[in-house]
């Protein structure tokens, strides 16, 4: 027999349409992983230096690229920022808003992660399930920023509009029958509120069916359960976060534990596994959308009672309304001199931090006092998780770097930002 020996193979680079250019360098023992050495290096942007390249709110854009399925999570977080410097707060219907997308939006990226991941693992049709309850949410997106992914719709005082009273509606095409765009448009007479609201009524039967699908399926558990268990106080000592860290039975939400915007306004539950299994994660997320909707339909609820302002009235920081510029030469000039130099922030420093979707995103701030910061570093939370990665692997198949990858829910632009 000839003496077996460790062989080292190249896992990637990956394409970015499956989790980011990633490359791992694995140590294999046959078909078991000895070692795992990420490497990250295929993707940098420099958001950090961009971002004290440019005023202050020229830079939201650049955080919405960062994790891209996480978008508005991530404008949040950069805004909280300077906020804290300002000492401003924008109004609670701002803050009501920002919590309906950031819920909106964690949705957007589990779909998306429960889509990818199940393919990667071999269910097909859960890809095309999560992509069709996508579709709507990402019209809410472009209903209110003209966007269906990087919105740049937060900004430092509030949001940049009001929530419209009309939705998009499809047109009769060669391809599509006025009976069939009728159907279409159904839920989309009202405003972006009823539309919301009728997606949340609907979206938990979604969910219902999607664990149909997986959660007792024996392929799915075979590939996912006791697959990179973590302890709760390894997790701790790795430094996860979000579903990572739930998912090891460590009930740790910042919505709840370090309420922001109008969390400590809103019900709902912080789901948490047992075993800290890929399965476990997979478990915790599954009920985050159930608990993201349940917030959604509070949010709606209380929007439709409670017209008002969605941005400070200070004109040193927003810009005047769109009806204004036209009618008021002044008022024009404003708005580029504002979004061509910016405003100076007084010198400090500050942290923000967000319970994004897949973990604590958080922006470190330092102002020197003029238009464009001295420093940015942002925390993301993919970045951290990745580090866990060869720890997780060890001893298990290559076929399971796979599933642990999906469960890890990584996106490059923050990792190798």
């Amino acid at each position: 027999m000839p003496e077996i020996r460790n062989y080292t193979l190249n896992f990637g680079p990956q394409h970015p349409a499956a989790h980011g250019v990633l490359r791992l360098v694995l140590e294999m023992d046959g078909e078991v992983v000895q070692r795992a050495d990420p490497h990250i290096g295929l993707l940098h942007r420099g958001t950090e230096k961009l971002a004290e390249s440019k005023p202050y709110n020229q830079s939201i854009g650049y955080m919405d690229r960062l994790d891209y399925m996480s978008m508005m999570c991530n404008e949040h977080g950069y805004c909280m920022a300077i906020e804290r410097l300002l000492g401003i707060e924008p109004p609670l219907r701002a803050q009501y808003i920002r919590v309906m997308f950031d819920e909106i939006t964690r949705i957007l990226n589990h779909l998306l992660w429960l889509g990818t991941h199940a393919l990667d693992v071999g269910a097909m049709t859960m890809f095309l399930y999560c992509f069709r309850e996508r579709e709507d949410l990402v019209d809410c997106y472009e209903a209110v920023s003209g966007s269906r992914m990087h919105a740049t719709y937060y900004r430092p005082g509030g949001v940049a509009r009001d929530l419209p009273d009309t939705m998009a509606q499809y047109q009769p095409s060669r391809w599509k029958s006025k009976a069939d765009v009728a159907v279409l448009n159904k839920e989309r007479q009202g405003g972006l509120l009823d539309f919301i609201e009728a997606f949340t009524e609907r979206f938990p039967t979604k969910v219902d069916e999607y664990e149909t699908l997986l959660t007792e399926n024996r392929i799915w558990r075979q590939r996912t359960v006791g697959i990179g268990v973590v302890d709760p106080e390894r997790a701790l000592q790795l430094g996860f976060t979000g579903p990572m860290l739930r998912g090891s039975g460590v009930e740790w939400d910042l919505r709840k534990k370090q309420p922001y915007a109008a969390y400590d306004r809103v019900d709902f539950d912080i789901p948490v596994g047992v075993n800290g299994d890929s399965y476990d994660r997979y478990l915790v997320r599954m009920e985050e959308m159930r608990q993201s909707n349940r917030i959604i339909r509070q949010c709606v609820e209380w929007l439709k009672n409670n017209p008002g302002p969605v941005r400070v009235d200070d004109r040193k920081i927003m810009a005047p309304a769109r009806e204004e510029m036209k009618a008021d030469m002044e008022s024009l000039i404003h708005h580029f001199k504002l979004f061509t130099e910016g405003y100076c922030v007084p010198q400090g420093e500050a942290y923000a931090t967000v319970e994004h979707p897949k973990g604590e995103f958080g922006v470190y701030m330092i102002s020197d006092g003029a238009n464009k910061p001295y420093r940015v570093k942002v925390r993301p939370p993919g970045y951290v998780h990745l580090s866990a990665l060869d720890e997780m692997s060890r001893g298990h198949m290559l076929a399971d770097v796979v599933t642990l990858i999906g469960s890890l829910d990584i996106v490059f632009g923050e990792i190798d930002r």
